[in-house]
């Protein structure tokens, strides 16, 4: 017989709800429905429209049960940590506040003031955050505190609306800033830095909690009668860290490739110390009293700003072109620090690169093929020096790294391979919902334990396997660390 199930991922840009499955051939996951329209724009200020990703999940909801089979579970997961406020009838109030820019700083220096920055990563396990919900509440007018009786992130509120049951997951609540990782359980320190009532907080729930029954009005609307909400990983990172971690249980790190790029691996303990906090390290709780040790890098938004320049100067190419362009060019003409402060702002990306070289004393690429081709070759030797960090950091030797699909770059990926000489797994884009849904197959005892469902995932998760091959990136890489400007 087999099992349905259904995983709903929030993006910052759109969402996606995916259909599970597990049969006895094993587990798979497909795309039921995709949404854009998630966030409406109100005084100037784009807000969470939270009525019109409701409608949209119900009407995906319909299109799965229309095909006549029932469906075990369903559950929410999102990289967005923004909170929201519901009052005690289980009604939301709405989003709260995020404040932005100088009002966001001053929200979090003032509770530095009185909790410094060594002791706030004592407590927290992260780096503060101007927009985390911290912040976020703290800045809430006290009226609207005073109505509420829980503030929610994003999936975890949606698991709230559709079980009626109010619960914030381990992962999302150790992104709050107000969470402390070691006790596991809300920082009354940080609350009260930060004036905030803990009665808007909910009960913490372990990853892979049954919350009940889908609510009665929702399920006579969708026809999701024989569905349980589960509470699995809410994080979309630590989904996709519980789907790698049941597949493989080897030393591994993880590479997820963005606008900004976060690198890291699991752990079996929050490492907090003064080291990790002073080199920009954060902490996730994963599933199973995991726990996903990770640092963001210079990413693909240096890729993306060159792209745009080109657009504006009518030098637009096809990214199957440019790849060719980059693929064919010389390599390690020239190197760049990605993370140098002169790429981190928006202008013309091309011109700062060229700028960067002279200044370094190399020539400087002047075409989008080698432009693009220093770009990727200096992103994956970082990689090297962020990956050989880690490993020093945690005293681990890595055998592979998963490189999470969604946006990575094919030559990118190939650079990686050499740069790291490790192996590079590029998973599938679906590796969060597969955690998803893997989580409610054994929240609900569909899969009896974690190893049984072992070879599932395996077999779930084959992606583009990159074998290293013997280069000349260990030269480029001791000439990349001595890459100074004048």
């Amino acid at each position: 017989m087999s099992h349905l199930y259904v995983a709903c991922e929030l993006g910052p840009e759109k969402g996606r709800i995916v259909l599970g499955a597990l049969q006895k051939e094993g587990l798979t996951v497909s795309e039921a429905d995709v949404f854009q329209d998630v966030l409406t724009v109100q005084d100037g200020v784009a807000q969470w429209d939270v009525t019109r990703i409701y409608q949209h999940i119900l009407a995906g909801a319909r299109g799965i049960v229309a095909q006549e089979e029932p469906v075990r579970g369903i559950s929410f997961h999102s990289s967005v940590t923004d909170s929201f406020l519901f009052d005690n009838n289980g009604t939301l109030i709405g989003p709260a506040a995020r404040p932005l820019g100088r009002a966001g700083t001053a929200v979090l220096n003032k509770i530095l003031a009185d909790i410094p920055l060594a002791e706030f990563y004592d407590e927290t396990g992260t780096q503060p955050n101007p927009t985390s919900p911290l912040c976020q509440l703290a800045n809430e007018p006290s009226r609207r505190l005073k109505k509420a009786a829980h503030a929610l992130n994003l999936a975890d509120a949606f698991n709230h609306l559709f079980s009626g049951v109010p619960r914030t997951e381990f992962s999302q609540a150790s992104q709050t800033q107000f969470y402390n990782p070691v006790r596991k359980e809300w920082s009354q320190r940080l609350l009260k830095a930060a004036a905030l009532p803990d009665k808007v907080l909910p009960p913490l729930a372990q990853s892979g909690t049954v919350l009940g029954q889908t609510r009665t009005d929702i399920a006579r609307n969708t026809g999701l009668e024989d569905a349980r909400v589960i509470t699995t990983c809410s994080h979309e990172l630590a989904a996709a860290m519980a789907a790698l971690s049941i597949a493989d249980d080897q030393n591994w790190a993880f590479l997820w490739p963005g606008h900004d790029t976060l690198l890291g691996t699991v752990l079996g303990f929050p490492f907090i110390n003064d080291f990790s906090r002073e080199m920009q390290y954060s902490n996730l709780a994963g599933y199973c009293d995991s726990v996903i040790f990770y640092k963001p890098w210079a990413g693909l938004r240096l890729v993306e700003e060159c792209r745009r320049s080109w657009c504006q100067q009518d030098r637009a190419l096809d990214n199957e072109v440019l790849m060719h362009l980059a693929t064919s060019a010389t390599p390690f003409e020239s190197l760049i620090d990605p993370g140098d402060p002169r790429f981190s702002t928006p202008g013309d990306m091309p011109q700062a690169i060229q700028a960067f070289c002279r200044l370094t004393g190399q020539e400087p690429p002047r075409k989008p093929g080698p432009i693009l081709r220093c770009v990727l070759e200096s992103l994956a030797l970082q990689y090297r020096k962020a990956l050989l960090e880690l490993e020093y950091i945690t005293s681990t030797t890595f055998s592979r790294l998963y490189v999470l699909g969604g946006q990575s770059n094919h030559l990118l990926n190939h650079f990686l391979a050499n740069a790291l000489q490790l192996p590079v797994v590029v998973v599938p884009t679906e590796v969060a919902a597969l955690g998803n849904v893997a989580l409610q197959a054994l929240a609900l005892g569909h899969i009896p334990s974690i190893q049984e469902a072992r070879p599932f995932l395996r077999s779930a998760l084959r992606g583009q396997n990159i074998n290293p091959h013997a280069t000349a990136w260990t030269e480029a890489y001791d000439r990349f660390l001595e890459i100074k400007p004048v």
